[in-house]
């Protein structure tokens, strides 16, 4: 695997509760892309995620986040997070948050140029909790955002918006790609992951099952198709 490469995810194990969560799950992911991770409910997304950022500890295999352990003091403060959902700030504005964001960081990006790109505007002043869902997914990325983070977390980041504000979001993730930061992106939207990826991991059972481009997975079937073909229907 590439020295360089954000994020190392090398034979990775967890289980919880007793059951087999991640079963030797291995992909990377690299600096100024989006890396698309795509599964079916229960696949353990949401799990890579918290092992990632130190939530739950490995039972097996190496992962390497900027370069040191999940957690590791030095890799969080480079490190953004869009988690499905953020509860604990029910009660605060959004604009008194991404304030309060910005201040952790040494060069966060100015809180209005992430208001004004995201279209907050209309909304800065709502308490978090009377937000629609999609408005609340786009305050909890502008949060992941705020700080210039080397590596971003999204997961499932447009889940409850509208399509302007899906397209926005793509515009805003492309760029922040674009400009340097690696991406690591879970979603069930194919078309999102056709349209942002740079590369797609598709895993099923926590292993994955087929990677490569999109134009390498597109090239004979949809990417739905390919989706479809390499996970199993546990609904």
């Amino acid at each position: 695997m590439p020295a360089q490469s954000a994020l190392i995810v090398d034979g990775l194990e967890v289980s919880l509760g007793g059951r087999p969560v991640l079963r030797g799950l291995t992909f990377t992911a690299e600096p100024a892309e989006v890396t698309a991770l795509l599964g079916p409910n229960g696949a353990g997304k949401t799990t890579t995620i918290r092992v990632l950022t130190g939530l739950i500890p490995p039972g097996a295999g190496t992962v390497r986040v900027l370069g040191h352990a999940p957690g590791d003091p030095r890799a969080l403060a480079r490190l953004g997070l869009m988690p499905q959902s953020a509860g604990a700030w029910s009660g605060v504005r959004p604009l008194e948050l991404l304030r309060y964001l910005a201040s952790l960081y040494a060069n966060p990006q100015p809180v209005e140029q992430v208001v004004e790109a995201l279209a907050l505007e209309s909304f800065v002043r709502t308490p978090y909790r009377r937000l629609s869902g999609g408005q609340q997914q786009a305050v909890n990325l502008a949060g992941a955002l705020i700080g210039r983070p080397e590596f971003v977390l999204l997961d499932e980041p447009t889940a409850g918006m509208d399509p302007h504000a899906r397209r926005r979001t793509w515009s805003v993730i492309r760029a922040f790609a674009d400009a340097g930061a690696g991406v690591l992106l879970t979603t069930h939207a194919m078309d999102e992951a056709a349209a942002l990826a740079d590369r797609v991991w598709i895993t099923d059972a926590g292993r994955i099952t087929i990677s490569g481009t999109v134009a390498e997975l597109t090239a004979e079937a949809s990417l739905e198709d390919v989706f479809v073909a390499h996970t199993q229907d546990r609904s």
